[in-house]
């Protein structure tokens, strides 16, 4: 079966893009002497999906990211008996700003780069990702996120926001993501997908256990190995 190659690449970033657990563990030991940062990494995750399905189902309303990440840092810090001053908190929330590149995400960006616009689609806040951007040398094209519908992924506001703003079809948009439901709302939305493996995104007490991943446009180990999928 021939594929019609997208026009647009929209990359998931937590976790895809950049290695959250393992920059956030290192941000909180180097910030909090003596905490296990693997297991306050965990935690922190843990309360991001729950935080977002509170605005998504208007318990909460419009909220950005970076102050989610406040509201779930706090509750983190009282379940670790962790004393931290107001300084020390912010700091801390803003290591989501400093998350670290995975090995091959510039290089293999540059490269889909050359034949493709790519544009973020992520929850995190349009400050947060512009200095992840600086930070870690992404070379974005266009810079999107949830903050520009108000929508958190996985609404389909969020994956048809994308074909709108570039003026394309859904199917010449494709998301690349490491993750298996962020990519079946995507597919649902018409949008082609590139599953991404990254086995350690969680951390290494995680092992990460996949589905069938025929059901997406593409699955590739890293971000090289996708370009050479799509002939670049």
């Amino acid at each position: 079966m021939n594929i019609i190659p997208p026009k647009v690449l929209a990359f998931d970033v937590f976790g895809t893009v950049v290695d959250w657990h393992s920059s956030i563990w290192r941000e909180a030991e180097a910030l909090i002497p003596g905490v296990d940062g693997n297991r306050f990494a965990s935690a922190w995750r843990a309360g991001y999906k729950p935080a977002m399905d509170e605005v998504r189902s208007g318990q909460r309303g419009w909220t950005k990211i970076d102050d989610l990440h406040r509201i779930i840092l706090d509750r983190v810090l009282k379940d670790f008996d962790i004393a931290l001053d107001e300084q020390k908190r912010r700091t801390l929330n803003r290591a989501w700003h400093r998350l670290n590149p995975w090995p091959d995400t510039v290089e293999g960006m540059q490269r889909l780069k050359s034949r493709f616009m790519l544009t973020s689609l992520s929850n995190g806040n349009l400050g947060l990702l512009a200095n992840m951007a600086k930070h870690a040398a992404l070379p974005w094209d266009l810079i999107l996120s949830a903050e520009v519908f108000h929508h958190y992924k996985p609404d389909p506001e969020t994956y048809l926001g994308v074909a709108d703003i570039f003026e394309l079809q859904p199917d010449q948009v494709m998301l690349v993501a490491a993750h298996e439901d962020d990519l079946d709302a995507a597919k649902a939305c018409g949008l082609q997908t590139a599953f991404i493996r990254r086995e350690n995104e969680y951390g290494p007490d995680i092992l990460m256990k996949y589905g069938d991943l025929t059901r997406f446009t593409y699955s590739a180990n890293d971000l090289h190995d996708l370009a050479a999928q799509l002939g670049v």
